[in-house]
């Protein structure tokens, strides 16, 4: 028996028993259907929260206070407000080749009405420069100039969120709105971001200049700031930028040698490997848990096939008393195993692709379906079918004709 006779051979045993041939199949083709789309979810997830930290900025650090230790208390990152406009300025004017743009940040927050509609926001203080860190773009309208920060002008540009629950549909540019009192111009809208990694809505946001806040807001007559935001002009030169960075600050706050840092430095590829380690660590536990299903299937035909064996085995007989090597009834066998689990692969691909796409529509879900997923999954589907259909098939192949046309 050549290989195609042998192949024709295993296919019309498999179309002799249609439903029974379909539910050997159905373990494969739920395994391969469960790890497409766990995979091609998880996989979506972890596109949409990288997309999501890239779009907190353009090669992105991030300066803060460093920790504060009073009383016996230590507080968090953050906690001490050590960082000034010119340490900022500082890094710049000295290194002009890593930093593109960089601007201070403070925050502050109130009440916005306007008309008879109100509404609570955070409030943040900046430079000019902040929509080329942040990499966020004005849609409607223009955002304030040097000169706005410099007479602490009392214009914002807001998020979208902020122009639904005022306005009622209706253009903000050119209106005042007051915050604790104090009457604010709105210059622009900033282009929708929606919610970040967090949960937590970037659109819902007032911007103003960094002296209106300070001076207008807070009434501060301190210089202090609560960030300092740094835009790479590579991320290639990240370690060289925060080495130096560092050492500026360290310099310009006198810390002497051995004592402890008063500011904290983040950079986006430590809060993106973080996320997608966690997002990747779910989709390898759900695709272990969904492995077990091919596991399952695997051992399904297995068992057909042992009893398809033993319902032919006057079959058996009566090919080798005609001349059939063990060699060709092995492969006959073994490629009826082979077939039920390539179709179940081929049928689990189908289901699990769109499985994956019907969830993601219905909730909101970014999924990815990569190639990488398809093909493993299909040579997975093939190598269990050889693998559990080889016990079977070498069982049919060691039997003996005698026995075999003997057998009732």
């Amino acid at each position: 028996m050549n290989g195609m006779m042998i192949f024709k051979v295993a296919l019309r045993a498999l179309l002799r028993n249609k439903v029974r041939s379909l539910l050997t199949a159905l373990g494969i083709i739920f395994g391969i259907a469960a790890v497409i789309a766990v995979v091609a979810i998880g996989e979506g997830a972890s596109s949409s929260v990288k997309s999501q930290i890239n779009a907190m900025g353009d090669n992105l650090i991030i300066v803060l206070g460093g920790s504060m230790k009073k009383g016996g208390v230590h507080g968090g990152m953050g906690g001490q407000q050590t960082l000034m406009r010119e340490d900022g300025e500082s890094m710049l004017r000295d290194y002009p080749d890593l930093i593109k743009a960089y601007t201070p940040l403070v925050r502050s927050g109130g009440q916005i009405i306007y008309q008879e509609n109100n509404w609570s926001t955070q409030v943040q203080g900046v430079m000019p420069d902040f929509v080329i860190v942040r990499k966020w773009d004005v849609a409607l309208g223009s955002f304030f100039s040097d000169a706005d920060v410099r007479t602490a002008a009392r214009v914002c540009v807001i998020g979208q969120t902020v122009v639904d629950n005022l306005f009622n549909g209706a253009s903000p540019i050119g209106e005042t709105f007051r915050i604790r009192n104090i009457p604010f111009r709105v210059l622009g809208v900033l282009s929708k971001k929606g919610t970040n990694s967090m949960g937590q809505d970037q659109d819902d946001i007032v911007i103003a200049p960094l002296t209106t806040v300070q001076r207008v807001l807070k009434r501060g007559s301190f210089n202090n700031i609560d960030q300092l935001l740094f835009s790479l002009h590579s991320m290639d030169m990240l370690d060289e930028a925060k080495k130096q960075l560092s050492a500026l600050l360290r310099q310009r706050h006198r810390l002497a040698e051995g004592v402890e840092d008063d500011f904290t430095i983040i950079d986006m590829t430590e809060i993106t490997e973080m996320a997608t380690s966690i997002s990747s660590l779910m989709t390898i536990l759900m695709a272990v848990v969904a492995s077990i299903a091919l596991l399952v299937g695997g051992i399904g035909i297995m068992n057909i096939m042992l009893v398809s064996v033993t319902e032919r085995t006057r079959e058996i007989g009566l090919r080798m008393a005609i001349g059939a090597a063990p060699m060709a009834i092995l492969l006959q066998f073994l490629t009826e195993a082979a077939m039920l689990a390539t179709l179940g692969g081929v049928l689990g691909i189908v289901l699990g692709v769109f499985g994956a796409r019907l969830v993601g529509q219905l909730n909101g879900w970014p999924v990815v379906v990569t190639m990488a997923s398809v093909v493993i999954s299909f040579g997975f589907s093939s190598m269990v079918g050889v693998f559990f259909g080889f016990y079977p098939a070498l069982r049919a192949s060691r039997l003996n004709p005698i026995d075999c046309l003997r057998y009732e």
